[in-house]
């Protein structure tokens, strides 16, 4: 497969699944103010400052109001990991490999972006964000069940579910680091009910209450970190994506002419990442500190981004440059 498609349709399924979990993100700050008072910025600065590009926000807002939040990480396409702007580059990667992915995939991407880039849709993010944010979620799902169910599972396949089990398992430590963020200030409060409330609305909003049901009968924050992160089955746990983007990249290097015995750097870093999951318990990242713990685990991930582009992507000359600007998400459409 030449480096352009495999890259183009990594990047793609990864903005698909990027947008997907900001709408997540914001889905936890709403669930929680629900039942939690409003305190000015305090609810929604948690937000910005898991994008870790709190001086961007800055630079271009007065304040961290709901309003200005929700434009940010939903429409300004100024910012590269808006919805709005994540949707468009991958509209434009899917364009450029319309002979590779299915006519509905195609479509459906495209009536996608059309759609949420309509000004007259706007308002309904500010008037019933509930409703605008979970539409999102199910257009995203319906685009990962069009892969699955038109797509034939081979090489360009399993490019396009790493690039999209790296992205979850990235974007599901970040939701935990929402619940993190919100209770700096709070600190009082751990054990609480408002506590449980929480760490409630962190599960509806990885879509994990009720397979954590199923298994738990208590709701705490041990039980919830470790579902999240370490839980095999789960299909949003960070353990399930590491495991799946291996056993893709696995079936990549076994079908590649070139392939080198598991010897590659993405190989090397993705397998000991998975191996780590495999072995660690809750108390492990309890006795390191969660937020510690994510923080490095996200590195990790990202170690592994950078070692899949430089082993498929970074051909000399043609493709490097096309490949770092994919990466810090500076294409225009």
């Amino acid at each position: 497969m030449l480096s352009r498609v495999a890259n183009s349709i990594y990047w793609m399924c990864r903005y698909i699944e990027r947008a997907e979990n900001v709408a997540r993100f914001i889905s936890v700050n709403l669930n929680l103010l629900l039942d939690m008072p409003a305190e000015g910025g305090k609810q929604w600065e948690p937000l910005v400052a898991i994008t870790g590009d709190q001086k961007f926000f800055e630079d271009n807002y007065n304040e961290y109001s709901k309003e200005s939040v929700i434009n940010f990480l939903t429409f300004d396409r100024r910012y590269f990991n808006s919805i709005v702007r994540c949707l468009a580059l991958a509209r434009e990667n899917a364009r450029s490999i319309r002979e590779i992915i299915s006519s509905e995939m195609w479509e459906h991407l495209n009536n996608f972006y059309l759609e949420m880039a309509d000004s007259r849709h706007h308002a309904m993010a500010f008037k019933d964000p509930h409703k605008f944010f979970k539409i999102i979620q199910m257009r995203s799902h319906l685009f990962t069940g069009l892969l699955d169910s038109t797509m034939s599972h081979g090489e360009a396949w399993h490019f396009a579910r790493m690039g999209m089990m790296l992205e979850r398992a990235d974007k599901t430590s970040r939701i935990l680091d929402v619940k993190y963020f919100m209770l700096l200030p709070q600190v009082d409060m751990v054990n609480t009910p408002v506590d449980n409330i929480q760490w409630t609305a962190v599960l509806k909003s990885a879509s994990a209450f009720e397979m954590f049901r199923k298994e738990h009968h208590l709701i705490t924050p041990r039980l919830v970190a470790g579902f999240l992160i370490l839980d095999k089955n789960f299909p949003r746990s960070i353990r399930h994506c590491v495991n799946n983007a291996q056993a893709s990249l696995h079936r990549i290097m076994s079908g590649s002419t070139s392939g080198s015995g598991g010897s590659t750097s993405a190989e090397k870093l993705l397998g000991r990442l998975a191996a780590d999951l495999k072995y660690t318990d809750i108390e492990d990242v309890v006795n390191e500190g969660m937020h510690q713990y994510l923080d490095r685990l996200q590195t990790r991930i990202n170690q592994i981004d950078g070692a899949v582009g430089t082993t498929f992507f970074n051909i000399k000359h043609l493709f490097e440059t096309k490949a770092s600007q994919q990466q810090k998400g500076s294409l225009n459409p």
